[in-house]
């Protein structure tokens, strides 16, 4: 396999080139030249400088290329001008698969997210076949999202050979920015989560996430979607296994959704007025009403998608962030 992965300096994509190294492909990746490369240090794979708004630098990449990995995206839970994750998100996508199509590569894997997906009715899993529409979506970026993936389904429709997985909540080492779920280890780690409210989220190995891409180019059924997903755990349960592994007590306080939901609509209309970033996103607030919750057997059964225990992604992680200096002391 000659692979290109874009999003590759990123935490999965990182994660997709390694797998895929490992499994004996040769490997490009897209990266911005301003983007730190320390995920692929000492990783035997070529670095190709463009971007998913610069068309010509995707041609360039592709050459040669038979399968390409699209796990770049804008994520982020605020953002000021969303134009700008929409051209990354919908417009870099539809830039991917011209240029894929273009260069003539066989086979297109596009990393979506199961937040494309409208969370099931009282905490109950959902899964490829749930209905969603873009009403269903909270924030610009499940709305970049879904829409990215109606680009994906659009090209397949045309009879590109395109599949689509959708990771739930990975976890795991090297979480470089890191992502918001690291971050929330992060916090708990250094003692700066002193409460919860009743949400849930699927947890899944990021390592496994990545053998999933593969999977999903060598078994996969093009214009399908596969949820690469594992365990589902409420927020409370997950506090109290990363309190378990990383001997820092879990909180014991549950808070009703309003107290969050009015702190963070108060600190959001207060960081727009003096140009910073809120600390607790409004659109992840309005996410913690609903478990997120999926169901992973389609690609377990079609692509044989790992199913590592979550704890040992957990207990990576928790070591990774500590090694890497992101806790600091934790505070009272």
């Amino acid at each position: 396999m000659q692979a290109l992965v874009t999003g590759a300096t990123g935490f999965v994509g990182a994660h997709v080139a390694r797998a895929l190294v490992e499994r004996g492909a040769r490997v490009r990746c897209l990266a911005r030249s301003a983007a730190r490369r320390d995920l692929l240090e000492g990783l035997a794979v070529d670095v190709a400088e463009g971007d998913l708004t610069d068309e010509a630098s995707l041609r360039r990449a592709m050459a040669g290329i038979d399968t390409v990995f699209h796990c770049a995206a804008d994520y982020r839970l605020y953002v000021p001008d969303p134009a700008s994750m929409y051209a990354t998100n919908v417009d870099g996508t539809r830039n991917v698969l011209a240029a894929a199509a273009t260069a003539g590569v066989g086979r297109v894997v596009y990393t979506s997210t199961v937040g494309a997906i409208r969370p099931g009715p009282r905490g109950r899993p959902s899964d490829e076949t749930t209905p969603t529409r873009l009403t269903d979506m909270i924030g610009h970026y499940k709305k970049s999202k879904y829409l990215a993936e109606r680009v994906a389904e659009d090209w397949a429709g045309r009879g590109s050979w395109v599949v689509i997985v959708s990771p739930s909540t990975p976890v795991g080492e090297g979480d470089l920015k890191p992502t918001a779920t690291g971050q929330m280890i992060v916090d708990f780690l250094g003692g700066r989560i002193g409460a919860f409210v009743d949400t849930g989220l699927n947890l899944i190995d990021v390592r496994d996430v990545a053998v999933g891409h593969a999977l999903a180019a060598e078994r996969g059924r093009p214009g399908e979607r596969y949820v690469l997903g594992n365990e589902n755990l409420t927020l409370e349960e997950l506090l109290g296994r990363l309190a378990a592994i990383a001997g820092v007590p879990a909180p014991r306080l549950r808070l009703p959704h309003w107290v969050p939901l009015a702190f963070s609509a108060l600190d959001t209309w207060g960081s727009r007025l003096v140009g910073r970033r809120p600390r607790v996103a409004l659109d992840a607030v309005r996410m913690s009403r609903h478990r997120m919750f999926f169901a992973s057997a389609k690609a377990v059964r079609e692509l044989g998608l790992p199913q590592s225990p979550v704890d040992d992604a957990l207990r990576r992680a928790v070591d990774w962030f500590r090694l890497h200096g992101y806790v600091r002391n934790r505070a009272a």
